[in-house]
């Protein structure tokens, strides 16, 4: 299952020093009305939460790391929830021992320094979430569900 999507306009750029990250790209995406997309950056934190999907409890555990990490990698999706864009994405922390940890990104992580790129799409018919039975989250909901 999954629908055909057109580049469209591309963003690229800095966001401000202790900020937010999730809702600093979320807020970017609402304000500039886009609803289909992906999301990656690179830079640090001074702070960090991520959440883990216990499959068997069906409710997300979060990890909170109140020191500097290196933002090595975050990588993510926007779509619509409740009508509103929404930013889904994952990252790998580094520490001060080179060690990686990571998670799906929570509200919670303070930016140091982060450059973004939010890549739009376009499509005939827009990706809302819904709650899905079978997995308990919140998972795109294509035309042929």
């Amino acid at each position: 299952m999954y629908i055909t999507v057109e580049s469209g306009r591309r963003l690229m750029g800095r966001l401000p020093h202790g900020c937010d990250l999730l809702q600093e790209l979320t807020r970017i995406c609402q304000e500039e009305g886009i609803t289909l997309g992906k999301v990656s950056a690179i830079g640090a934190l001074t702070r960090a939460r991520v959440g883990y999907y216990d499959q068997e409890s069906r409710e997300y555990r979060y990890l909170e790391f109140d020191q500097d990490l290196e933002l090595l990698c975050l990588m993510g999706n926007v779509s619509l929830k409740d009508g509103r864009p929404m930013v889904h994405a994952h990252v790998v922390l580094g520490d001060a021992q080179g060690r990686a940890l990571g998670g799906h990104l929570a509200e919670g992580c303070q930016v140091f320094a982060c450059e973004f790129i939010i890549q739009a799409y376009q499509a005939p018919q827009a990706l809302e979430r819904r709650f899905d039975q079978t997995t308990g989250l919140v998972l795109w909901s294509l035309p042929e569900d």
